[in-house]
Parts: structure tokens; sequence; C-alpha cells
């Protein structure tokens, strides 16, 4: 790689930055929310965990988003920026947004232009993002009232609960931000794999330093939606929703396929919802996360399509 075309790798720098700050409400947002965790102490773990998971398993998903359009090292950065564009916007508007929707509907806007999208792969992404949420919501309502009725009959004690939620909660939440980086660095470089431009390890280095970045910097606004706008969780709620929420995404790393964890940690924090009371869960907030996920990957879509039609216009012209 030379230095002087590494410029390339600023857009997906930037969708790892918007992925750091916007989904690291993921990952201990629920438990900061709960007053348990202190928000200095969870964006460190997550930074770190991020980069462990990426380097890790990182691989694993990578090939599916790098494969599923023509890619060479230009429109990898047009994607990686159109994605990139789409996610700082929902995390400045405070809205749980996919990266994963963002970088594949960017990677498909671009091959409407510059050739058949593969749709082979298409079907396996859609079917996995279909069953992401609900993933969420079957493994929390599993485990809530299976560790529920371990906790109510062996852990009487006041200060023992405390004691015991505040180690589960980490647990959780580093779990969680290892199964991110595994998962999801693959959405901010994946495509620079495709294009033959990195390898697998430099592109789980690069993308997992870039997420860790935003987690870093700029992750504190998107936490009170997940953590209070959708269901009040007590601490023992928001472990079991943390913790469904990292074996849902970490089960997708397995098939290789890069899935939202936001919509991960709103199925299982709805369902922890719902088994405490439908009532409980704010189906305002819902709708307006739902909409986020319809308009993601729309969005970035049509806006890498624009890009790259300026791009071929421009080189015409130059030619």
């Amino acid at each position: 790689m030379y230095l002087e075309s590494m410029w390339r790798l600023l857009g997906g720098v930037l969708i790892g930055w918007g992925l750091g700050s916007n989904d690291s409400a993921n990952i201990f947002g629920t438990g900061v929310a709960a007053n348990v965790l202190k928000y200095r102490t969870a964006i460190v773990l997550t930074a770190g965990f991020v980069i462990a998971g990426a380097l890790a398993e990182g691989h694993k998903s990578m090939h599916t988003v790098g494969d599923m359009s023509n890619i060479s090292p230009d429109t990898a950065f047009i994607a990686t920026l159109s994605a990139g564009l789409c996610v700082s916007v929902f995390s400045y508007l405070s809205l749980p947004v996919s990266t994963s929707q963002a970088i594949i509907g960017a990677v498909l806007g671009i091959g409407l232009v510059s050739g058949i999208p593969d749709l082979t792969r298409l079907y396996k992404v859609l079917l996995c993002w279909l069953f992401t949420p609900f993933g969420g919501m079957v493994f929390s309502a599993l485990v809530y009232p299976l560790l529920g009725r371990i906790f109510e009959r062996f852990l009487t004690n006041i200060q023992w609960r405390n004691i015991f939620i505040k180690l589960a909660l980490l647990f959780a939440g580093c779990y969680g931000a290892y199964s991110l980086g595994a998962n999801n660095v693959a959405n901010v470089t994946g495509v620079f794999v495709g294009a033959g431009y990195l390898t697998l390890f430099q592109a789980s280095l690069i993308g997992s330093l870039s997420i860790a970045f935003g987690v870093l910097t700029y992750s504190k606004k998107v936490m009170d939606t997940v953590g209070r706008r959708i269901v009040e969780l007590d601490g023992f709620s928001a472990f079991v929703a943390s913790f469904s929420a990292a074996i849902t995404v970490h089960f997708f790393t397995q098939i290789g396929v890069p899935v939202s964890s936001s919509q991960a940690v709103v199925g299982a924090v709805s369902g922890v919802g719902l088994i405490k009371g439908a009532r409980t869960v704010s189906k305002k907030t819902l709708t307006e996360i739902a909409e986020g996920w319809i308009s993601t990957p729309l969005f970035s879509g049509v806006l890498s399509y624009l890009m790259m039609r300026i791009y071929i216009a421009f080189f015409r012209v130059a030619g």
C-alpha cells in the first residue's frame, strides 16, 4: 500500500468512527442508564474488547461485504464515505442505526452503476437482518426467567445482589464489545478486502481502531435512547438485555454475516420489556428506530449511487 493512496481509507475511518459512536450504546448503554456502571468505564472497556474481537474473529464476515459487488479501491472509498455520512447523521439525531445496512446499501448503490450486485449474497444477508431483532428477543425471553430464578433463590442479600449485577453487566458488556468487533469490523473495511486493497489483518486492525476512536470520542448521545427511552430497566434486566444481544451478534458472526447490534439490543430490550409487561415498552421509540432501519440502506444507497455517477462523469470530462 502506497502512502499517497491511503486517503481512500478515510471513508472507512469515518464509518468506523460513526459505528463506534453509535453502537457503543448497544454494549453498555443499558448498564449506564441503570446507573450501575460509569460512562468512562464503559467506553474504555468497549474500545479494548472491540479491538480484541476484530483481531480474533473479524475475518469471518469480511468477504460477505466485499464480494457483493464489483469494487475497486476508489469505489470502496465512495461506499464507505456514503455509509459513514449516513451513520454520522443518525448518530447526530441520537438514533440507533445499522451500519450493516448502511454499508450494504452503499455497496448495492454502487453496484447499480458499476456492475450488477451479487443478489445471491443479499438474500442471505436480508434473512439474517430479519432474524436479528427476533434473535435478541428470543434469547432475552429465555435468559430472563432462567437466570431470574437463580438470582432470586441464591442471592437474597442486597449487597451481594448489587455486586453480582455489576459484575454481570461488566461481563455482558465486554462480551458484547468483543462480538461487536468480531462482527461489525467487516462493515468498516470489508470493501477494501474485496477490492484487494487491504489484507484481512490490516482491515481488522484499521477497522477496529476506527471503531474504538468513535467509542472514546462521541458515544454518549445515543446511550439515552437505548438505555431509557425504549423501556425502563433495572440492573438485572439490563444485564439480560446486553448478554442476549451479545449472543445474537456473535451467533451471526459464525455464519459470516455482519448484522446490526442496534437491532439485536433493541430486540433484547423489547423482549425484557414484554416479559415485564407490554405496557412498559415505548412503541413511539420503537417506531422511530424502525423508521431509521428502513431509511438507512435507502439513504446510503441513493447517496453512493449519486456519488458514483458524479465520479464517473468527472473522469469522463477529465479524460
